[in-house]
């Protein structure tokens, strides 16, 4: 099992966990993608068709790979409707953030972009 933390907003990073994580779960690794950081801004723009990296973003969310979003990242950086509207779940377990440690002791290894 991986939990693949984004916060980079960079999409030409950002991009490489969408593919490490179909690849993994094409390969049997159980993987989830939790957006922290710059990355929460990420996601209304991969919602609209026109993105160049939306089909990889819906193929991953379809699948059930994002486990969710950083509920105070998304607040401060304005995107919080856009997220709920995309319905992918707020996380904010650790001061508003999600918190690393959660997904280790459910024997996640994290993996951090």
């Amino acid at each position: 099992m991986n939990c693949l933390f984004a916060f980079n907003g960079d999409p030409m990073c950002f991009v490489h966990v969408l593919l490490n994580a179909l690849d993994m779960e094409k390969k049997g690794h159980d993987p989830i993608i939790v957006f922290e950081g710059s990355s929460v801004t990420l996601i209304p723009k991969l919602e609209k068709k026109e993105h160049p990296f939306h089909s990889l973003y819906i193929t991953a969310k379809e699948a059930g790979l994002i486990e969710g979003a950083c509920q105070a990242c998304s607040s401060k950086l304005g995107v919080l409707n856009a997220i709920k509207t995309a319905n992918i779940p707020l996380i904010g377990d650790m001061a508003g953030h999600p918190a690393i440690a959660n997904y280790q002791a459910k024997g996640y290894t994290v993996i951090t972009f």
